[in-house]
């Protein structure tokens, strides 16, 4: 368990700075989703309702506020490996309980204004947003924030040791050199 806490809290930052685009790109739609949300009862409390989601208010809410500091987090690659958790559960849970029933046919919600309306390419065309966030959340889960982000600059190594290549011993190391 602290293995995983330590990689959750400590991801690698030096990843490549292009890594910033995916940030900007999940991170950006989580927010403004959220805020949407807030602002339209339609695409929170209304939707959550509507898919029979249990107490959809508070759903809705914690929902909505979950994208927007998450989204937040995101687009400044703050706890970038803490927020892809919840993330990733949550499209997760979009995906089912808003894209089988278009495959079978008994969506609560507006079917697509287009066809395909019903079926598998309904689901293909319908899901190409949550499948994009799904994957590019995992794909920061794995490999970090990158180096243009808050978690580089908090884990930054101090200047003197980046410079001459200093390393701290590990834990394990310095015990068997003691011992």
């Amino acid at each position: 368990m602290k293995h995983l806490i330590a990689w959750l809290t400590h991801p690698p930052t030096d990843g490549r700075r292009s890594i910033l685009l995916l940030r900007l790109m999940a991170g950006g739609v989580f927010f403004w989703e959220g805020l949407l949300k807030f602002v339209y009862t339609n695409q929170g409390v209304g939707r959550f309702t509507k898919l029979g989601i249990p107490y959809p208010a508070f759903s809705a809410n914690f929902v909505g506020g979950l994208e927007i500091v998450g989204g937040l987090l995101l687009l400044t690659g703050l706890a970038t490996r803490l927020i892809a958790v919840p993330f990733i559960i949550e499209m997760i849970v979009a995906i089912l309980t808003t894209k089988i029933s278009i495959l079978l046919g008994t969506s609560p919600l507006p079917l697509p204004p287009a066809p395909p309306k019903i079926g598998i390419w309904a689901v293909l065309h319908e899901i190409r947003a949550d499948y994009a966030q799904i994957l590019v959340t995992a794909f920061l889960l794995i490999n970090g924030p990158g180096k243009w982000s808050l978690d580089a600059l908090l884990f930054r190594k101090p200047r003197a040791a980046r410079s001459e290549g200093l390393q701290q011993p590990s834990s394990r190391a310095a015990a068997l050199a003691a011992g």
